[in-house]
């Protein structure tokens, strides 16, 4: 079995989202849910999103978080959860570092954006 956690920094934004889903903002609904479904993809399968390449890793994430992998989900055509993994064969913790829109995301990796 896997487990998914949230970094304390995605957590707190994650609480923010919940709220503000409940307060009925639709944009924050429709992030909530798509955040919600990609949890349930990386309990299922850890591996599910796409391996970043070591010389592509930002060094915020090294530093903050001390990562030695990194990985990208697309939940959907904007929006992204970046992740990396920790554990051993038995038992695999992804944990979830932030959710980016498209734009931030290629800020954030140093490519183009459009």
């Amino acid at each position: 079995m896997h487990e998914v956690r949230l970094s304390e920094p995605f957590n707190e934004e994650f609480v923010s989202l919940q709220a503000r889903a409940d307060r009925g903002n639709g944009e924050a609904r429709y992030l909530l849910k798509l955040v919600e479904r990609g949890l349930c993809k990386l309990i299922q399968d850890p591996q599910a999103g796409k391996h970043i390449p070591k010389r592509l890793i930002p060094k915020q994430y090294v530093q903050e978080f001390g990562v030695t992998n990194l990985w990208k989900l697309n939940l959907d055509s904007h929006w992204r959860m970046i992740y990396t993994l920790h554990g051993t064969e038995i038992k695999i913790f992804a944990i979830v570092l932030e959710v980016l829109d498209h734009k931030n995301y290629d800020r954030k990796f140093g490519y183009r954006t459009s």
